[in-house]
């Protein structure tokens, strides 16, 4: 159930440590914990990017993270993890810096339970490089753990505890750099899929060409506007067109209409998706598991990520796998579609703190 990764110091001993999970993602890292006596839960909620400049008087490396990174510096922002991963030793070094220069500026708790959410992904480097970017952080003394991010997203939306550790079900993941997806036999991952040809950024792609050729040319807008726009007007079912304005570069401005672009992008994740789940992934439970393949579409399919976030879209999923599949299947969500991996960590990492 746990991935090859603990790496708690057994002598280590802490009356009350702070469970935290977190989700280094490609896009944005969410951290949730609970400090004792607290009310609240905190949620540290981060662009995943990294700027590197020089300081203007001592000359000392200095960096920013985050959208403050990103808006101050476009122009040399660093976004490590774009395939979802540290690919390499560089983008790793970057990782580890923008992790620390998050924990430190958030003040997150050293003493502490940590469990981590890692995609499915069949890249042995990649993993073991985010294993270590996280686990050589300065959080987790008490106990560090990874879990898969489709199970860990699949928690809060299938209780208020962690019930889905202790059932058979189907989770989705609609993330920006894959789709995954996975049976669960009580917390066992069964034929574990995953594919990066149907994902949150290829929808910002095929914005960018569509508003271009919405406009019949005289607009082209970068990635960062498409999943502004995908993120803040997306729909399915109830979209309604919106105006932005862009500065012309002769002078004056040119204020455009935005109808289909988003719109229809957000009906080719939806073919693609319901495809790919359908289609790639389905058969191989079925064949290996029957039972199992039974019993889980019988059950609520947990669906989570970025793209769940979207209005409308875990409706239309399930309508579209149901008639894809001829039978009726029943989707769930969690209420934050995009902490869900985080909070379900953090869940589990409570759990281990009590041990």
């Amino acid at each position: 159930m746990a991935a090859e990764s603990d790496s708690a110091d057994d002598s280590f001993e802490s009356s009350n440590p702070t469970p935290i999970g977190v989700k280094l993602g490609s896009t944005r890292t969410v951290l949730r914990y609970r400090e004792a006596d607290a009310d609240e839960m905190t949620t540290v909620r981060t662009l995943t990017c990294l700027a590197l400049y020089e300081d203007a008087i001592t000359g000392d490396e200095k960096a920013l993270f985050g959208e403050q990174a990103a808006a101050e510096y476009p122009d040399r922002v660093e976004y490590m993890l774009r395939s979802g991963l540290p690919e390499d030793d560089d983008r790793a070094e970057l990782a580890s810096r923008f992790f620390r220069e998050q924990l430190s500026a958030n003040g997150v708790p050293q003493d502490s339970a940590v469990v981590y959410a890692i995609p499915t992904m069949e890249n042995d480097a990649g993993l073991e490089n985010l294993t270590e970017v996280i686990e050589s952080s300065d959080i987790g003394a008490h106990t560090m753990r990874a879990y898969p991010e489709s199970l860990c997203g699949a928690i809060p939306a299938m209780g208020d505890g962690v019930e889905a550790v202790s059932d058979v079900f189907i989770s989705v993941n609609m993330g920006s750099t894959n789709l995954e997806a996975c049976a669960y036999r009580r917390g066992d991952q069964l034929v574990p899929f995953s594919t990066g040809s149907v994902t949150g950024n290829d929808v910002d792609r095929r914005i960018v060409a569509n508003v271009e050729e919405e406009t019949q040319g005289r607009v082209h807008v970068d990635l960062t506007t498409a999943r502004e726009y995908k993120e803040e007007h997306g729909d399915v079912g109830d979209f309604e067109p919106f105006s932005d304005v862009i500065q012309q570069p002769g002078g004056g401005s040119h204020e455009f209409t935005i109808a289909d672009s988003v719109v229809d992008a957000l009906d080719w994740y939806l073919d693609a998706a319901v495809d790919e789940v359908a289609n790639e992934f389905l058969p191989e439970p079925a064949n290996d598991y029957m039972k199992v393949y039974q019993l889980s579409l019988g059950n609520d399919i947990a669906l989570t990520g970025g793209m769940a976030c979207i209005p409308g879209l875990p409706e239309e999923f399930q309508r579209r796998l149901s008639a894809e599949l001829d039978r009726d299947v029943n989707v769930v969500v969690p209420d934050e579609p995009d902490l869900a991996a985080a909070e379900g960590a953090r869940r589990i990492a409570e759990k281990l703190a009590d041990q």
